[in-house]
């Protein structure tokens, strides 16, 4: 290769490089807006749903959707998620299983959250009354970390189990069972219930959209700093 010929090679390196990142600079940008777009139908769908729904197994259930389930909260099988951050307090979801009947997969209900002090959990503070009730809710998910380092659930027969970030799989391999695609997040108005305050995630559409601007600008700067350097470096061969 001439010296002539390698040197127009190098020259295109810096616009190859460059038309890859206006790329990946608007395909972030589509992609935050459609976040933004999922997110708008999410809080949509919080504002809009009225009465409770009775749920059975089967049944199609949309986010947020309003649930009503009957049946015995399993006192002797819960599970406390951990590392849950609310008001810059340290604390726990409590998670009980639901059993309906059963032929129906155990339905996980998350009653709340109450702060972590330092003490051994008393189960005593966990308990719901025995017998057959109905509980009202939002149809949710387990909470979802980035990172997750270990076992999810604490090992060993003792109850109620401590666990960080688990997914709905890992709950139903500790408790044996079949579990609900969903979590019922229970209704702050509900008895037997910690604190609760459910809402979509609280980064709305806003940011998403203004994330997507900021990564459509990145690449229109610097798809006009490549096209001036081409033409420049056209009127100056």
């Amino acid at each position: 290769m001439t010296k002539s010929i390698k040197a127009q090679v190098l020259g295109w390196i810096p616009y190859v490089i460059g038309a890859i990142l206006v790329v990946q600079f608007a395909g972030l940008g589509v992609w935050q807006v459609g976040r933004a777009l999922e997110k708008t139908r999410e809080q949509e769908a919080f504002e809009s749903q009225s009465g409770f729904s009775s749920w059975s197994d089967g049944m199609e259930v949309r986010s947020f959707q309003k649930l009503k389930a009957t049946g015995h909260l399993e006192n002797e099988r819960q599970v406390l998620l951990e590392n849950i951050i609310i008001n810059s307090r340290l604390g726990y979801y409590v998670v009980t299983p639901l059993r309906v009947d059963d032929r129906t997969p155990l339905l996980l209900v998350n009653r709340g959250w109450f702060e972590r002090d330092g003490s051994a959990i008393d189960p005593a503070r966990l308990e719901v009354p025995d017998g057959r009730l109905t509980v009202r809710g939002r149809a949710g998910s387990l909470p979802k970390a980035g990172y997750r380092m270990g076992e999810s659930i604490q090992a060993g027969p003792n109850w109620p189990k401590l666990a960080v970030y688990p997914t709905l799989e890992e709950v139903a391999a500790a408790l044996g069972e079949p579990v609900a695609p969903f979590v019922l997040l229970m209704d702050p108005e509900d008895e037997f219930g910690f604190l609760r305050h459910w809402v979509p995630e609280e980064m709305g559409p806003g940011r998403h959209y203004a994330y997507a601007l900021q990564w459509f600008a990145m690449g229109f700067v610097l798809a006009g700093l490549l096209i001036w350097n081409y033409r420049k470096r056209g009127l100056e061969s």
